[in-house]
């Protein structure tokens, strides 16, 4: 996407605010509890999202949350409320499955899945973030045949594709990043060392980022997870929403949740047409 091109508004940026994952849905597909495990326990379900949404609504800030569709088995009431509180509930894969991992087939069952578990809610899903950060052998094609606006892989730059929006996110703007092995490019990036990023060095990197949208236009995914909320700390989490509030309250970066984004670009895809490089690198290796 050309930096130059506009955002409502007349903003030379756009920035998603998201946060990834909620309950045990990826634990239990990473084996990290066990299949018969008691659900409905979680602390990001129970006390960590209760307490976001409160840190959000006194900013009057709008996120996407992607989560997996078995939360909607085991916590509905919380994307209800996440719903009523004005954000976006987007798709994260049925139990947070290695999306490329999938073929094609097996990814537009896992979206059909999800379409229907959310559908009783009263919540529809406009896209998808794939875990792992790669589209695979469905591409945007099964997305698109889902009914999907948009899709978040991993990569750079605003687009579209056969009528499908795409919100890339960069690794570096990710907080797991900071901490799992198979991003050392991610952190070198971050802090010139491969080495694990401390909270402060993160958060820091993050408002500097924000700056530079403000600057130099563009497209910016901030990716945070409820289970890392504990590691970004209280007041780095705090001052880091402040940015995005005080973003959102000027005039050079538009702050709106991923579908609304998705929704612009497909109304005006002329403005984007220099497209998205995708990114093959992922956290799993």
């Amino acid at each position: 996407m050309s930096k130059a091109a506009p955002w409502p508004g007349g903003a030379r940026g756009a920035l998603n605010l998201t946060f990834d994952n909620l309950g045990e849905a990826a634990e239990l597909e990473l084996g990290a509890l066990p299949a018969d495990a008691p659900l409905g326990q979680h602390e990001t379900a129970l006390e960590v999202l209760p307490r976001l949404l409160d840190q959000l609504a006194d900013r009057e800030l709008a996120a996407t949350f992607f989560v997996e569709g078995l939360n909607a088995e085991i916590y509905p009431d919380l994307l209800r409320e996440i719903d009523a509180r004005g954000h976006e509930v987007a798709f994260h894969a049925w139990r947070h499955e290695q999306w490329a991992d999938l073929n094609a087939e097996e990814q537009a069952a896992n979206v059909a899945r999800g379409v229907a578990a959310f559908e009783p809610l009263g919540i529809g899903i406009a896209g998808l973030r794939p875990p792992g950060g790669q589209l695979g052998e469905g591409g945007t094609e099964v997305l698109r045949e889902a009914g999907l606006r948009y899709c978040s892989p991993a990569g750079v730059g605003a687009g579209f594709e056969d009528g499908v929006a795409l919100l890339p996110f960069q690794w570096p703007h990710v907080d797991a990043s900071c901490v799992l092995p198979p991003l050392d490019p991610a952190r070198e990036q971050i802090s010139g060392s491969p080495d694990p990023v401390e909270p402060a060095r993160f958060g820091a990197w993050l408002e500097a980022e924000i700056e530079r949208l403000a600057r130099e236009g563009g497209y910016l995914a901030i990716v945070l997870h409820p289970f890392m909320l504990g590691w970004l700390g209280e007041e780095r989490l705090a001052a880091l929403l402040d940015r995005v509030a005080g973003a959102a309250a000027g005039e050079d970066v538009w702050v709106a949740r991923c579908v609304d984004a998705a929704e612009h670009i497909l109304a005006v895809p002329e403005r984007f047409a220099d497209g998205t490089a995708l990114d093959s690198s992922s956290w799993s290796g």
